[in-house]
């Protein structure tokens, strides 16, 4: 494998709905709104896919997990997200990283980014110190500080697997 390294960039948005959990880094937030999708709307968990997928040259979650397609119906992202690794893997790609910043005026979710860090570790297989992640506002601007939606930037390393 000629590149050593591989940076991606993953985004996702969804917006919150009445009627559904909120479900971010496959921890459920106790809300009165949840995300939107055809999966369970994991904002979060679908930007570090996104990340991975990208740094790999593997295309989006959407090629490799097709909204509207009944086996992806309500499915964890953290299992896509362990399907992702498994691909990365076969690949020759092993992840160095994660860091990803979640935008969301409410809830607060501070007090959730230590069980998000530990559930997507496990989920890709790395250790808790290789997932950053970050809760900001959005200073009551945009669709994020109106309340009407949940956005996540995240990047990802990936480093040849060696042998």
């Amino acid at each position: 494998m000629k590149d050593r390294i591989r940076i991606g960039i993953g985004y996702d948005v969804h917006p919150l709905i009445e009627g559904r959990r909120l479900v971010l880094g496959g921890v459920n937030i106790p809300f009165e709104k949840g995300l939107s999708g055809w999966s369970d709307a994991d904002a979060l968990t679908h930007a570090i896919i996104d990340a991975l997928l990208g740094a790999a040259g593997l295309g989006d979650i959407g090629s490799h997990f097709p909204p509207g397609e009944p086996q992806y119906k309500d499915i964890s992202s953290l299992t896509l997200l362990k399907q992702v690794k498994e691909k990365l893997n076969a690949k020759g790609w092993q992840i160095g990283n994660v860091d990803a910043t979640i935008l969301a005026e409410r809830p607060r979710l501070s007090g959730f980014v230590d069980r998000m860090r530990r559930h997507l570790s496990q989920a890709m297989g790395i250790a808790p110190g290789q997932v950053s992640l970050k809760a900001s506002t959005a200073e009551a601007l945009g669709f994020v500080g109106r309340g009407e939606g949940i956005a996540v930037q995240a990047v990802a390393l990936l480093e040849a697997a060696s042998g």
